[in-house]
């Protein structure tokens, strides 16, 4: 396939052929496959992990630590890539990342592993939201909703084969290959894209880089991850110290809104509010990222712990979900690059979220492990329906010199959801199990120091009297969050009935073109 320019400005537009393309995309391919897997493979891991660490009370920080690192760096990497080049990015990015995996590997107790989980982050940010924005680099967006899915099935297949390595490295040689298997899969990431990867060149100008706007908006993103995490666990919601973090919260933010209104080069441009497709999916896909990474980040410990499977099985039970969606995201870009229409199919995407995590709510110690299968799948389909095609809507309504800065937008509040999602899940799981744990466990049960350090192992080889509290405490504590989560979904559907759905260009138009100044010759938007 071609992106050419329009005739009234010959080779005004970068031109890629099919050759080019499959090059780029091996680069961009193994990019994503470094960043998806990583997000997954820890999962079936981390009960063993946790336990053996004796950090329980902080299962819920090596979730976060990486999402809030990521969520941090997103809008960085996306406008330093839009003013200086993507493959520079790319390349520092997938050094922070090996970095932080080498850290993990080797951590000697919770806080270094923690340490290295926001390590891996700072880079994981940069390679999600470089790769997604390459494409609109060199596809033109009717043809780039077939792109983004393969590269969302790229996700899927990294969701199926993370859970299956990570049970398999958990029960065979161990929890610390989860992240030994980041170095060489790391390292062949890097050489692809270094070899592989060929893209326009940027503009040549030295623009003014907007660290005051970078250093106030992580400061803000801190602090909500902090209200969501401490908030209603660590500290009461009236306590000083959450209202002081929501102070600085909302402080922050206003700064960041006034920092980036004066901005030469803001690293989010108060412009990308005033455009509704923008707005609406953005916020869409942060609410649809609660749903998802509540069920992904803790449904395979749920397997282990309540339903009873090795960390293996564990990983293969989430197939359901991710093959579904790696199926339908595949078919629905496919769907939008032949018709050109996107609108209603994320809408029907977040209604089956909705529906999905009204299912799970209903789980109970007893339910069949293959009607927990079928709920998944209805949550696979639903997020393979809206999530890429969301990504799409976005980059459709900005010029290319901007894609980088918008995707990066767009991922920065997803992965805002996503840190809510496992924060606020996390912290309600805990709580409540805690709670529940204390009320249902018989007086003797369990020791002062091994509700801290509860492995699925351990809890199977309990008397049934023990046992049997502990798997509906597990049960009872996770999925009344799903009930909660429904009505968010359902929001995020209703929001996407408000997307204008404007033609998908059927070219790359660059400011720079002589093109663009000529009506004649500029596509529509």
């Amino acid at each position: 396939m071609n992106a050419t320019a329009t005739t009234a400005a010959p080779r005004s537009h970068t031109e890629f052929d099919r050759r080019a393309i499959t090059f780029i995309f091996i680069g961009l391919m193994a990019t994503m496959l470094v960043a998806s897997l990583n997000q997954t493979v820890l999962n079936p891991a981390l009960p063993t992990i946790v336990g053996e660490l004796h950090g329980v009370d902080k299962m819920l920080w090596i979730v976060t630590a990486y999402i809030l690192a990521s969520t941090i760096t997103m809008p960085i990497y996306g406008k330093l890539g839009d003013l200086f080049g993507r493959k520079p990015l790319l390349l520092t990015a997938l050094t922070i990342f090996l970095v932080g995996s080498t850290i993990s590997a080797f951590a000697g107790d919770i806080t270094w592993l923690i340490v290295g989980r926001a390590a891996q982050g700072a880079g994981g940010g940069g390679l999600m939201v470089l790769s997604q924005a390459t494409v609109a680099d060199v596809i033109p967006a009717r043809q780039r909703g077939k792109y983004l899915g393969i590269m969302s099935s790229v996700f899927a297949v990294s969701s199926v084969a993370g859970p299956l390595l990570g049970g398999w490295f958990t029960e065979g040689p161990g929890w610390r290959w989860v992240f030994y298997i980041n170095l060489p899969l790391g390292v062949l990431a890097f050489i692809a894209v270094a070899f592989f990867l060929r893209l326009p060149r940027t503009r040549n100008s030295r623009p003014r880089i907007d660290i005051a706007g970078m250093t106030v908006l992580s400061l803000a993103t801190t602090l909500l991850v902090f209200v969501a995490t401490w908030g209603g666990s660590r500290y009461p919601w009236t306590s000083p110290v959450v209202l002081g973090l929501i102070a600085g919260t909302l402080a922050t933010a206003v700064l960041f809104l006034f920092i980036e209104s004066r901005a030469a080069e803001p690293i989010l441009p108060l412009h990308l509010f005033r455009d509704r497709n923008f707005d609406v999916s953005t916020l869409a896909g942060l609410l649809n990222s609660i749903a998802l990474f509540g069920v992904a980040a803790y449904m395979p410990t749920y397997l282990q712990m309540v339903a009873g499977r090795s960390a293996t099985v564990a990983g293969l039970l989430m197939f359901p979900m991710m093959g579904s969606m790696l199926i339908t995201s595949t078919l629905a870009g496919r769907l939008v690059s032949r018709t050109g229409r996107y609108k209603v199919t994320p809408i029907v995407g977040s209604v089956l979220v909705a529906v999905a995590m009204l299912l799970l709510s209903l789980l109970t110690v007893d339910t069949p492990i293959w009607v927990l299968c079928c709920f998944l799948a209805v949550l696979g389909v639903g997020l393979g329906a809206s999530m890429q095609i969301m990504v799409l809507v976005v980059q459709n309504s900005f010029p290319v010199e901007e894609v980088g800065t918008a995707t990066a937008g767009n991922n920065y509040f997803r992965q805002i959801g996503a840190t809510l999602g496992s924060a606020v899940v996390g912290s309600v799981f805990a709580t409540r199990l805690n709670v529940l744990l204390a009320e249902r466990v018989p007086e003797g049960g369990l020791a002062a120091d091994d509700a801290d350090s509860l492995t699925p192992a351990m809890v199977h080889t309990l008397p049934d009297a023990v046992q049997q509290p502990i798997l509906e405490s597990y049960n009872d504590a996770l999925t009344p969050i799903y009930l909660a989560i429904g009505p968010l979904a359902m929001v995020a559907a209703v929001l996407l009935c408000f997307v204008v759905e404007k033609p998908l260009a059927t070219t790359i138009t660059r400011r720079t073109d002589p093109a663009v100044n000529d009506p004649a010759a500029t596509p529509s938007p």
